[in-house]
């Protein structure tokens, strides 16, 4: 039977091993510095957001003036756990869901628009 010399050699030397392990590293390197990269300039912001987002929601109070989702702007008469009550014209109120509120505008906004 005839063993090849590839499978008959074996390296010994302690260089050669920490050096092959070296260049497995280097090769996973271009993989970490993009996931480093993706987390600082992606998932880092948006959870930054969401965290802001969160807080508005919990400070969510009768009589703000708020922007939903969709745009519309609206006063706040009521909140509950889920639901507030925005009041969009004189008289006129609908039902919308907390996380519809995009972004929390300054007293008095809606009456210089």
């Amino acid at each position: 039977m005839f063993i090849s010399n590839a499978y008959a050699q074996t390296t010994t030397d302690s260089l050669g091993l920490s050096g092959n392990m070296m260049s497995n590293v280097s090769s996973f390197l271009p993989f970490i510095l993009m996931f480093v990269v993706l987390y600082f300039l992606m998932i880092r912001p948006q959870q930054k957001r969401a965290k802001e987002h969160k807080a508005l929601m919990a400070a969510l109070a009768k009589g703000d003036e708020v922007v939903t989702a969709g745009g519309m702007l609206g006063k706040i008469v009521k909140v509950s756990d889920v639901y507030v009550t925005l009041e969009v014209g004189n008289g006129t109120e609908i039902i919308m869901q907390r996380v519809a509120i995009a972004t929390l505008l300054p007293k008095g906004t809606i009456k210089t628009l």
